[in-house]
This record gives C-alpha cells, sequence and structure tokens, in this order.
C-alpha cells in the first residue's frame, strides 16, 4: 500500500464545510463519510477528514483550538500560479478567509493562504524546482 495522509479536522458545520471543500476541488468519499465525519479526497494520497466536534473527541481528549488560533499550517500544492489564485479566491467566496498571510512571491515558488470556516490555516503553492538550478535541488 503506498503511504497516504489523512489530516483530521474538527469542524463546527459539517454540511457547511463539505461543501466549502467541495467548492474548492475536494471530492466527498461516501464510504467514509456519516453524520459526524466526512472523508474528503485532494488525491489517491491526501484525505481530509472532517469532524464533528463530538466525533473529534472520541479520538482525543485534547482541547480543540480557538478559531482564531493556529496549530498547523497545511500546504498543498497547485499546478500553477493561477491555480493557486483561484483556490484561495473560492476559499473566500465561500466564506472562509483569503490571504491571511502575505502572498509570497519568489520567482521560483508562488504562495498565497486562506483559512477554512473553522479557522484551519491552509497555504496553497506552486513551484518550479527547474526554476532552482541544479546546485540548489
Amino acid at each position: 500500500m503506498s503511504k497516504m495522509i489523512f489530516v483530521n479536522l474538527p469542524v463546527t458545520d459539517l454540511t457547511a464545510s463539505v461543501g466549502f471543500y467541495q467548492a474548492l476541488g475536494f471530492t466527498q468519499n461516501m464510504q467514509f463519510s456519516d453524520d459526524t465525519a466526512a472523508c474528503m479526497v485532494w488525491s489517491d494520497s491526501i484525505l481530509v477528514m472532517l469532524l464533528t466536534h463530538a466525533k473529534w473527541q472520541t479520538f482525543t481528549t485534547r482541547p480543540i483550538p480557538a478559531s482564531n488560533s493556529s496549530e498547523v499550517m497545511l500546504a498543498l500544492n497547485a499546478d500553477s500560479k493561477d491555480a493557486v489564485d483561484q483556490f484561495v479566491a473560492i476559499a473566500g467566496a465561500q466564506g472562509g478567509t483569503a490571504d491571511v498571510n502575505p502572498l509570497q512571491d519568489l520567482g521560483f515558488m508562488y504562495s498565497r493562504s486562506a483559512l477554512d470556516l473553522d479557522g484551519h490555516l491552509w497555504e496553497v503553492f506552486w513551484m518550479d524546482p527547474a526554476a532552482l538550478g541544479s546546485d540548489q535541488q
């Protein structure tokens, strides 16, 4: 079996969060979804589990961070600068917060960030490793 990552996120409104992530291009895997959790697929190896607070608390007794704090920044690569811009624009239009951190354009890498409906921080980036040159790879 290939390596995979399941990112588990507590959400306050499961239905709204599913709609938010679908608008960003995630698809829902109904086999691993119910009224307490939704499996949102980004790729064959990257999945996001949206969990109601009650479901989250069956996995850990650690407190859910406040929506105005960040414990982690989750990063996804995109195929182009335009795809980065589109992801962040959709996040903002769907009730998230666009550009919570300054845009970064380093030439070989371009990134922007957005918060989802519960304040989870996502960075979306495009990178061209060839632009770095062989001595920096």
